[in-house]
């Protein structure tokens, strides 16, 4: 697979857009500790001043298209209007970049953004829900295949601290960095048992191998389950 670094990007979206392109941020887990090359998305937020066919013509298009094939997720594009109308649709993504992020190029316009509580227990809600049915199909999926387990268990995991932060956001409190403390405070409020998550984030960082992932995942989703339940009871101001 084609390496290419974030400055290979900004490089190229520069050429492609110019004076258009406004900011490009890099955030999530590749900004703090928990990034694993193999497992972790590297994730980059692109705001522009316009985003008709012009600006995804060729240079952008190639520019994303090899971003992509170095195996990333495609950029987060938005003008800056909408990054600035948008944090009520997307309040766990914007309270995670708002806590957390890197400038790679320009300034990330921040003054008067606000993430309402209400918009993001709402969100919150529906990720953990569609989680859950994701994990669900994916057992169904996976059977008895340990292989496929274990990648299911490792796949899953980063979304899951995303809801973990928004859970721990909506009691007031700033979530913790690392996976372990952060699964272990977001278990004590919903009354599962955090270890399934816990050890699912030492198998990827490399010292666990989950030799037996069945009881885990087990664990897990019924952790997974019992977040749901929280996140549908939790009332704002609790």
């Amino acid at each position: 697979m084609t390496k290419m670094t974030l400055d290979t990007l900004v490089a190229r979206l520069r050429a492609a857009l110019g004076d258009g392109l406004q900011a490009v941020v890099l955030y999530g887990s590749a900004v703090g500790n928990e990034h694993h090359e193999r497992h972790s998305d590297v994730n980059v937020l692109v705001l522009v001043k316009r985003l008709g066919s012009a600006e995804l013509g060729s240079g952008m298009a190639a520019a994303t298209h090899a971003w992509r094939e170095a195996g990333n997720p495609a950029p987060l594009l938005l003008t800056v209007r909408e990054w600035h109308g948008s944090a009520d649709i997307f309040p766990m993504e914007y309270a995670d970049i708002l806590e957390r992020h890197r400038v790679l190029h320009g300034a990330l316009p921040t003054e008067g953004l606000v993430v309402a509580p209400r918009d993001l227990r709402l969100q919150a809600e529906h990720e953990a829900m569609g989680k859950l049915l994701q994990l669900r199909a994916g057992i169904l999926t996976a059977g008895d295949d340990a292989r496929r387990q274990r990648a299911l268990l490792s796949a899953s995991l980063s979304t899951f601290m995303v809801i973990f932060r928004a859970v721990e956001r909506l009691h007031g409190v700033a979530p913790a960095a690392d996976y372990d403390t952060l699964a272990r405070a977001v278990a004590a409020r919903a009354g599962f048992d955090a270890e399934p998550f816990v050890r699912v984030a030492e198998h990827r960082r490399g010292s666990d191998p989950l030799a037996d992932p069945g009881p885990v995942l087990a664990g897990y989703l019924a952790g997974a389950e019992k977040l749901a339940t929280h996140l549908d009871v939790f009332t704002i101001g609790k």
